[in-house]
């Protein structure tokens, strides 16, 4: 009998393993291909997102350099007629402003003033007085022979939109020539039709064009001569170069487009296409998958049913007589090198556990002091970490409540160019927010090196932190990503204090955006802010240890205390760096006296310099 129940012991234990095997193979399959749909549907829009962007930026451009090009050559016929001596006055004016099919014609002397034009309105008008008028007065420096402005809104009528352009006179001064958006677009319109019709975008898409009264002139679908509301497309309330959906020719598409010179350009791009794109990559990456993930099921399940079952059962056995207090039962399963390790192992294991009793208190105050000592070690603490870089430096230091803290701060090279730099502060003390402040600091590191944006960094931690939380834990974080050559710092702030930027000596706090902490709920969007950092800028990152550092009589060091300290010349480099960070900390200190450290206290101090030799 006693024989029988091992047996059924055995077979229930591979039986076991056989389903859990199978399950866990069959879900990490399907989150595999849920990532990889994830990632082509991404791929596939951000694909499409950009070719539509690429098209109506083209044609934008192909439409301002053809005005450009008509205006700037009636204008210059004009310039020649009047340096070949033809007559200024009003009537000759508009002759010739007939003649070319233009709108308006001026006359400027070389001290700006224009002395004959079309309008009477316009004599003896001084070109610096307004601000369009102003741009044509680089013809009279010598820098430009000829200058040409965007279709706009004219400052004497915003009601009427033109396009002027100038050219210079040798006589001195210049003459200017304006002309209305269908002047303009009557004498561009093959140019610009052509450059619509025959584009395409993807493999079935194409451009659609529309004049200022939203009337199709050029398509690839027979829309000319009718309303654009008419096909199914309306743009109104929606912004430029936003991606939308719409259904043109019967089918539904992504479209984008772009207003320039009074055209409507529209990009449309069939959403079979976007879909097929996707598709594609989510077949080949499926097969392989399929293919990974059963050829790994068939050796897991061999290898470990006829190596680990039978021997794991007589580990058992020992470990049921172990469990139920024998710590004289020993372990004997050696048919194989690991086996024979692991009874070892657990022999050892039980004989340390009958010393660890007697030994307990006084291996606690050695793990938290070596807890301690790998918490630090995870944080950068060679200083200076980069001195071939001149273009900046920095400083922390962190200073924990307890043996082991939640506090955490982080600086890496993610390129030579692009500086990232992180402090956070995690709920709780001691050793479960020191735990979760590695799983945090090293989520942070991962995600920073899979994708560029910094909200999107948090966004991924932050899903990825949500998993496993049982213990419910969160961090306030603060993340800055610098391109080190512009000074442009990208950052998000996740329910963190505010960084404090110290410039020409005076500290002020960074106005931002402020977003929910990390790992309190997952599928939530972060947003991003933008600062310009500049030559001698100081940045000061810090946790709440800082500010909420209590006097005896419960009063906070705070915020204005904090900005005051700072708000002088701390000089260049490390040095201010290090300064900085030893100003703070001697104030906190003064500030509370004798009182205990209740929380932890991290700072991170960045200096930028001048750009890199």
């Amino acid at each position: 009998m006693t024989e029988k129940r091992k047996d059924r012991k055995k077979i229930t234990i591979s039986r076991t393993f056989f389903r859990w095997l199978l399950i866990i193979t069959a879900a990490s399959f399907l989150v595999s291909l849920t990532f990889t749909w994830i990632f082509e549907t991404k791929a596939a829009r951000d694909s499409a997102r950009s070719l539509l962007s690429t098209n109506v930026r083209d044609v934008k451009q192909d439409v301002i350099d053809a005005s450009n090009e008509n205006l700037l050559d009636k204008t210059w016929q004009i310039a020649m007629r009047i340096d070949a001596g033809a007559p200024t006055d009003p009537e000759s004016l508009k002759q010739l402003m007939q003649e070319f099919d233009v709108a308006e014609i001026n006359v400027v002397s070389d001290e700006g003033i224009i002395i004959a034009s079309t309008s009477e309105q316009f004599l003896n008008y001084d070109m610096r007085s307004g601000k369009q008028s102003a741009e044509f007065l680089i013809l009279l420096t010598g820098e430009e022979t000829q200058y040409v402005q965007s279709y706009q809104p004219t400052a004497f009528d915003p009601s009427i939109s033109r396009k002027y352009a100038a050219a210079f006179l040798y006589d001195g001064g210049f003459v200017q020539a304006g002309y209305d958006g269908r002047q303009f677009q009557k004498d561009i319109s093959k140019r610009v039709t052509d450059a619509a019709r025959n584009r395409h975008v993807g493999q079935d898409g194409g451009m659609i064009l529309a004049n200022e009264e939203q009337t199709i002139v050029s398509d690839r679908y027979g829309f000319v001569g009718k309303k654009l509301q008419k096909t199914g497309l309306r743009i109104d309330g929606i912004p430029e170069e936003e991606v939308f959906q719409a259904v043109v020719n019967g089918e539904e598409a992504s479209c984008m487009y772009l207003i320039s010179e009074g055209y409507s350009i529209i990009a449309v791009l069939p959403e079979k296409e976007i879909i097929q794109q996707r598709n594609s990559g989510l077949l080949v990456m499926g097969i392989a998958e399929i293919l990974i993930f059963a050829l790994l099921f068939l050796v897991i399940y061999l290898l470990v049913r006829r190596r680990v079952v039978d021997r794991i059962d007589r580990v058992n056995q020992s470990l049921s007589r172990i469990t139920e207090g024998n710590l004289e039962e020993v372990v004997d399963v050696r048919s194989n090198v690991e086996f024979a390790q692991l009874s070892d192992d657990i022999n050892s294991t039980v004989d340390t556990l009958k010393r660890y009793i007697a030994e307990a208190a006084a291996r606690i105050d050695e793990e938290l002091a070596y807890a301690e000592t790998i918490q630090r070690s995870l944080l950068p603490s060679v200083f200076p970490p980069y001195p071939e870089r001149k273009d900046f430096a920095l400083y922390a230091a962190m200073d924990t409540a307890k043996e082991v803290g939640g506090d955490f701060y982080d600086f890496y090279l993610r390129d030579e160019n692009s500086l990232a730099l992180v402090v956070a502060d995690v709920s709780g003390k001691g050793i479960p927010a020191a735990m979760f402040m590695m799983r945090a600091k090293t989520m942070l590191r991962d995600c920073s090196e899979r994708t560029e944006r910094v909200s999107e960094i948090f966004q991924q931690a932050n899903d990825r932190l949500c998993e496993e939380n049982d213990a419910n834990m969160f961090l306030t974080a603060w993340m800055g990503v610098l391109d080190t050559k512009t000074g442009i710092l990208r950052f998000v702030n996740a329910g963190h204090m505010q960084p404090v930027l110290i410039r020409r000596g005076k500290a002020s706090f960074i106005e931002q955006k402020t977003n929910l902490v990390l790992a309190m709920m997952d599928d939530v969007e972060y947003e991003e802010d933008t600062i310009r950092l500049e030559p001698g800028d100081i940045l000061y990152l810090y946790t709440d240890g800082v500010t909420e550092a209590a006097a005896a009589d419960q009063s906070m060091f705070g915020f204005d205390r904090l900005l005051e300290i700072l708000s002088k010349d701390f000089g260049t480099g490390e040095d201010a760096c290090r300064q900085v960070i030893r100003t703070v900390r001697e104030n906190v200190d003064s500030f509370v006296q004798e009182e205990p450290q209740f929380d932890d206290i991290t700072q991170l101090c960045f200096y930028y310099g001048q750009e890199k030799e």
